[in-house]
Formats: C-alpha cells, sequence, structure tokens
C-alpha cells in the first residue's frame, strides 16, 4: 500500500510557509468503516487532508480536533490529527437524511444558517488547571478550504489559503501560509514588507493555477515541482500520516460510568447487555452484568476486582 506523506516547505525568503498531503491510504481506512453519501464523502475526505495540514504546524504534544456541527441532513464531522498525524473521522447524518449526490457544504451542513465550526487544539500533557484551547466560529463559506481560511483569519490572524482535492479513494491538499510580519522581519529573517506581501501574492498566484483533476492524479513530488520550480524553496524532511483510533475498553468503560448507573442498569434490564461501537473504527464493545457492576464499584477489594480487559464472553 502506498505510504501516505506530508511534505513541508518554506520559501528561501521566509515570508511564507506551506505543505502539500496525501492521505489517501488513510483515507480509504476510514471509508472502510462507514458507507456515506458521495456528497458526504467530498466534504469529510477535504476534513481529513485539511487537519493534517494544520497538524503540521503544531508546536505542542497532543491532537487538533477538528468539528462540524450543522442544522442539515449531518449533524457532525468530526476529524482528529495528533501531532504524530495519526488521524480518525467520523459523520453523523439526521435520522432518515436524504441527500443529494452533489449537494454543497452549506446544504449538509448549514442549511438554517446554524452550523458552527470548532477547533480543538488538545495537550497530551497539560498544565495543572490547563483545559484545551477552542475556537468556535459560525460555519462561513461555500465550501471546506474557505471556511477554514475565515476560521484562521478571524481566530488565529493568519493569512491561510488552502486547496483540497477528494474522490472515494483520494484525498490531498495543498497549505500555504503567510508568516506575521513585525518591523522588518518575517519568523526573525530580514525582508521589506512590499517583498513580503509580493512573495505571498507570488505564491497563492502559483497555487492557484491548480486544478482538481491534477491535485487527484499527481504525486505531491511532482506537483510541486509544477507549482513552485521557479522558486527557491527550502524543503524539510517528510513526514507520514496514518489512520489510528484511539479507542479503549478503558475509555468506553468511563463513558458509560459518566452516563450514569441508572441508565446502564436500564439497558441491561432490557437488552441484558450494553453494547457500544466506536463511531470511528467501528470496533464493538460489549458489557455485561458482570462488567457493568464493575464500573460502578468504587471501594472494592483489589483481589477481587475483574479487569475488564479481560472479560470472557
Amino acid at each position: 500500500m502506498t505510504q501516505d506523506t506530508l511534505q513541508k516547505f518554506i520559501f528561501e525568503n521566509a515570508t511564507v510557509r506551506g505543505a502539500l498531503i496525501d492521505v489517501s491510504a488513510t483515507w480509504r481506512t476510514v471509508l472502510s468503516h462507514h458507507s456515506y453519501p458521495p456528497a458526504v464523502q467530498a466534504v469529510l475526505g477535504e476534513m481529513v487532508a485539511a487537519a493534517a495540514l494544520l497538524s503540521a504546524n503544531l508546536k505542542f504534544n497532543g491532537a487538533i480536533i477538528m468539528q462540524i456541527h450543522g442544522d442539515g441532513p449531518v449533524r457532525l464531522m468530526v476529524v482528529e490529527c495528533d501531532s504524530e498525524l495519526r488521524l480518525r473521522a467520523t459523520a453523523k447524518l439526521a435520522p432518515e437524511a436524504v441527500i443529494a449526490d452533489d449537494a454543497k457544504l452549506p446544504a449538509l451542513l448549514n442549511l438554517h444558517g446554524k452550523g458552527r465550526f470548532i477547533i480543538t487544539l488538545d495537550p497530551t500533557e497539560k498544565l495543572p488547571g490547563q483545559q484545551p484551547y477552542q475556537g468556535i466560529v459560525p460555519l462561513d463559506g461555500a465550501d471546506m478550504a474557505t471556511v477554514i481560511e475565515n476560521y484562521m483569519l478571524r481566530s488565529e490572524q493568519l493569512d491561510t489559503k488552502l486547496w483540497l482535492a477528494t474522490n472515494d479513494s483520494t484525498s490531498r491538499g495543498l497549505l500555504l501560509q503567510k508568516l506575521p510580519y513585525h518591523g522588518g522581519t518575517a519568523e526573525a529573517v530580514p525582508v521589506s514588507e512590499d517583498d513580503a506581501l509580493e512573495t505571498w501574492n507570488r505564491a497563492v498566484m502559483l497555487a492557484s493555477t491548480l486544478q482538481r483533476h491534477e491535485m487527484l492524479g499527481t504525486d505531491i513530488g511532482t506537483l510541486m515541482q509544477r507549482l513552485f520550480w521557479e522558486e527557491t524553496i527550502r524543503v524539510f524532511n517528510p513526514a507520514h500520516p496514518q489512520f489510528h483510533c484511539s479507542c479503549t475498553r478503558e475509555k468506553v468503560g468511563n463513558m458509560l460510568k459518566i452516563l450514569g448507573q441508572a441508565e446502564v442498569d436500564s439497558a441491561l434490564e432490557e437488552l441484558g447487555h450494553v453494547g457500544v461501537d466506536c463511531d470511528f473504527c467501528g470496533q464493538h464493545y460489549s458489557f455485561d452484568k458482570v462488567d457493568c457492576a464493575q464500573l460502578f464499584v468504587s471501594a472494592a477489594p483489589a483481589e477481587v476486582l475483574i479487569p475488564v480487559g479481560e472479560v470472557k464472553h
């Protein structure tokens, strides 16, 4: 199987940084766990590429979680990517949702103008009292690239341009960001403000010549050569995203404890067990009466506790 690749680069005068990504293998794994309508696939596949591109510039050990809470036939889309570029993604549709193959993002997720776009930055090792950073904005844009560009400008004051393309087997993207300019420097490299702006405008113009069929049908190394062959750019060692789901039996058990014993007991009475399927990877977790009882035991002797991961079914 072809390995997914993230290729970061920076223009030599350091006013523009960028990244090209191919997360096609990861995307195919996501789709192997779900059957989404084509229009939903189109948006979610672009979100997968975009989340990995934004994660490339994380300056902490943790994860970026990108969510859209919709008010149309699609109620939720979530993509999570950590600092090791491990990705997972899912979407939830409204009951009995009917979705046209050519439906676009506004019709899917912002039908009544109440959709919300959320980015959460969640460090793995938090300081005492530290909470994940979360930015929430209206779902502003006709496509995924525009939504993220508007978010980055509004919430991060960072000029960002994205080009995204996906189908049922391929997911690719290109990110350009204009580095902050501070009185004669851009990221501590001397450059005039006029030169910084000229470089940014030229980079965006070159990238805007990229066609969807080119992005889907051409490897990212070739794309970089075609787009920026006249530019002096510094290329970094490539990274390799992959699908990874962080669900565990312990996490599912904690979720059931949050749900509460009364709710769990009600499900046990009705079904004889509690079954939970991971929305991301489809892994099934089953808890019988003994398993559930152990979840709510707070002070039992250690020798009689049964580790839920070892329960035999």
